[in-house]
């Protein structure tokens, strides 16, 4: 586990301006901390030598406390806001990858865990900024400045510094390796907390439906104890590196003391600088002991941030940028012996498809489950890349296109369509945010949906309404938009052969090109032509 991941710095601004900002305050910290021995031994001297008058002394001590306490403040207030501009910066970035990887990447993401990722586990990366980054700072700094210092009054004492200091990061190397590994199994133990409860949570009504609700209070408890034994185990080991590091501190600093302490008695060392010596000895290992003990309040903002990139450097397909589309209202949409394998997969989801989509025509795709028909439809939608063969229109192909402005010439509809909380109306908008009520009113029509009033409230995901209401408002979002070719998967599943004759008429009557995939035999008897997937040839119905 780096200190200081180099990809932060490169990826949110705030933690370049932060880092910054530290080195200076961490200079400045330095430099009143020698002050403060100096001021400090030269009173004490005086005092207990000369009976000397310690006014000025008290002011220049309480000038230095002040200052120390204003570069504290200063510290705190740039570690929060450097922590929420960067936690802002990595959950847009992680967002609007994830967003350009296309649905087929995210399905084989656990939502909940990513989720998760995105609230509390960047949330703590709150004590990395405020108290690790910091206190690494002052311990890259401070050390030196004090050590120099040191050198001037006394050479040995100094030396002595130099020679132990380096067992502190040694220690913490070590821990630090225990750590990782901790932290990691605490971030896993999080993430199959949060999805197993999502997954308990959203199947709740079946569990109940079939009385297995109780049992899965077992379930629950045994990954809630997961997840406490790995936290127990982090916070064990941050207590145990803690003792650890102050101990060897601890004998460092008497080792300072007892040479100081002899030269002294000896008459080879001052006692003003005696006294010098022995108040900088404990401030040249505080940086590297305090290093150590915030390690472990940062580690789990640093599990997480690893997670972060992990998304983040995940390849996007490579994609052109022209803009000039070819209007499909107009143009033939050609796919060329296109096959598509999955990672981890051994046969490919689509081997050797062609098709041909002309304007204005409705196609059903046919063939058995798991032949690859939606798949058919992520290749449209460019959110699989093919692994041969190329999607054509125009005469050029799909992929030399930006992909926001290719997707634009089409609505999809997916077999689990995806409505948010609201009324209808705000759904069906969603397709196009400028529509009008009536427009919305003949879009609900032309889908099968004329029953459904446009103030019906809807629950998150389409909860309130029927699986067929949520399948045939999905149906009049896409009618609504001004994309010329519609993408369906299976748009009848799940209604009654009246609303299905319905759906089928709408379809008949829009003036969009319709490629859906069909299983029941009414919709693909309403289709223009049939094309078998799985078999090479193209089939004409």
């Amino acid at each position: 586990m780096k200190p200081l991941d180099p990809r932060l710095l490169r990826r949110a601004r705030g933690a370049r301006v932060f880092l910054a900002a530290s080195v200076l305050i961490g200079v400045a910290s330095g430099v009143l901390i020698i002050a403060q021995a100096v001021l400090l031994a030269h009173g004490i001297a005086g005092v207990v030598l000369r009976g000397s008058a310690i006014g000025n002394v008290a002011w220049g001590l309480a000038a230095v406390v002040v200052g120390r306490g204003l570069l504290v403040w200063a510290q705190e207030v740039v570690a929060q806001r450097s922590a929420a501009a960067v936690k802002s910066t990595l959950r847009r970035q992680v967002l609007e990858h994830s967003l350009k990887l296309g649905p087929v990447w995210l399905s084989g993401e656990r939502s909940s865990a990513l989720t998760t990722l995105l609230t509390k586990g960047l949330d703590d990366l709150d004590p990395y900024f405020a108290r690790y980054l910091p206190q690494l700072v002052l311990a890259a700094t401070v050390p030196a400045g004090v050590i120099g210092w040191m050198a001037t009054g006394d050479l040995i004492a100094a030396g002595t510094v130099v020679v132990t200091l380096p067992l502190i990061p040694i220690f913490m190397a070590l821990i630090g390796w225990a750590t990782q590994a901790h932290s990691r199994r605490r971030q896993h133990a999080l993430a199959v907390l949060a999805h197993h409860f999502g997954d308990v949570v959203a199947g709740l009504p079946t569990l109940k439906l079939f009385g297995r609700a109780k049992a899965q209070e077992s379930a629950v408890r045994r990954v809630t104890d997961q997840h406490r034994v790995a936290s127990m185990a982090s916070l064990r080991l941050a207590f145990l590196s803690s003792f650890a590091l102050e101990l060897l501190a601890s004998i460092s600093v008497a080792l300072v003391a007892v040479g100081v302490g002899l030269r002294l008695v000896d008459g080879k060392l001052g006692l003003e600088t005696a006294l010098m010596v022995l108040i900088l000895a404990p401030e040249a290992y505080l940086p590297l002991r305090q290093v150590g003990m915030q390690f472990h309040a940062s580690a789990d903002g640093v599990a997480a941030s690893e997670e972060v990139f992990r998304v983040l450097e995940t390849s996007l397909p490579e994609r052109g940028d022209r803009t000039d589309v070819p209007d499909l209202r107009v143009t033939p949409l050609y796919l060329y012996d296109v096959t598509v394998r999955y990672p981890g997969r051994g046969e490919p989801a689509l081997e050797g498809f062609d098709l041909e989509l002309r304007p204005g025509e409705v196609v059903a795709l046919t063939g058995a489950s798991g032949a690859g028909k939606s798949t058919v439809l992520a290749v449209l939608l460019g959110f699989v890349e093919p692994e041969r063969g190329v999607v054509v229109a125009g005469g050029s192909a799909a992929d030399e296109f930006e992909p926001g402005t290719w997707r634009r010439q089409f609505a999809w509809v997916p077999q689990r369509p995806g409505l948010r909380r609201g009324t209808v109306a705000d759904n069906v908008r969603l397709g196009r945010p400028d529509a009008s009520d009536d427009e919305i009113r003949l879009a609900l029509i032309a889908a099968g949906a004329a029953e459904l009033e446009l103030t019906k409230p809807v629950g998150e995901q389409g909860q309130l309404l029927s699986g067929g209401q949520q399948r045939r408002v999905a149906l009049a979002r896409a009618l609504i938009t001004d994309a010329p070719v519609l993408l369906l998967d299976e748009p009848t599943a799940g209604l009654d052969p009246e609303a299905e004759a319905a759906v089928i008429q709408g379809l008949r009557a829009t003036a969009k090109t319709v490629l859906m995939i069909a299983h029941r035999p009414a919709l693909i008897a309403a289709a223009d032509r049939t094309v078998p997937v799985g078999i090479r040839e193209l089939v004409n119905a």
